[in-house]
């Protein structure tokens, strides 16, 4: 279990590798429940599931891509809250492949805010503001955050569940979203 570069958050390291072993395990049998925030370009009409298999990109070989010959990619989105062109998304994952959250929802139109690699650095909802836009060009990463992290820890066999709030860059960014509504 890994972050992408840039993304705030939780995650779980082991301390040794029975417990390593344990992790992947439940990581491969899908048993790790993961929940993210994400902050996007755009306002999807409701929740989905997204499912498209996840390969390296045909021409730019540091990327990933939705492809036809990739692994299966199951990602899930709730909308939490509808900012005047944006949203802030909550996302579970069922399947866990590289860039797997970035990819699926720049691939259905609703890129990561401040995302350079899968085009969020780029765009911005319509009607946004020149002085909106220069503020949210400050924000220096891609506004995804993994919050919370559910599984079965290794050594006492129970079922564990640990969360991390919101970094105080994503707030204030959500923040300066609200206020121009």
């Amino acid at each position: 279990h890994r972050l992408d570069k840039d993304t705030s958050g939780i995650m779980v390291v082991a301390k040794n590798e029975i417990s390593y072993l344990n992790l992947v395990s439940q990581l491969k049998n899908r048993k790790v429940k993961r929940s993210y925030l994400a902050l996007v370009v755009g306002e999807p009409l409701f929740g989905s599931t997204i499912n498209e298999p996840i390969g390296r990109h045909s021409k730019l070989r540091t990327k990933q891509a939705v492809n036809t010959k990739g692994k299966e990619a199951i990602t899930t989105f709730k909308i939490q809250e509808k900012l005047n062109g944006y949203s802030l998304l909550n996302v579970s994952l069922e399947t866990g492949r590289t860039h797997q959250i970035r990819v699926h929802l720049a691939f259905i139109g609703f890129p990561i805010l401040g995302d350079s690699v899968y085009g969020g650095r780029k765009k911005f909802a319509a009607g946004t503001s020149e002085s909106l836009k220069k503020e949210i060009s400050k924000f220096p990463r891609q506004a995804l955050h993994a919050e919370k992290l559910e599984f079965t820890h290794p050594a006492s066999g129970k079922l564990v569940n640990y969360s991390a709030e919101k970094p105080k860059d994503l707030i204030n960014l959500i923040e300066l979203l609200n206020k121009s509504l």
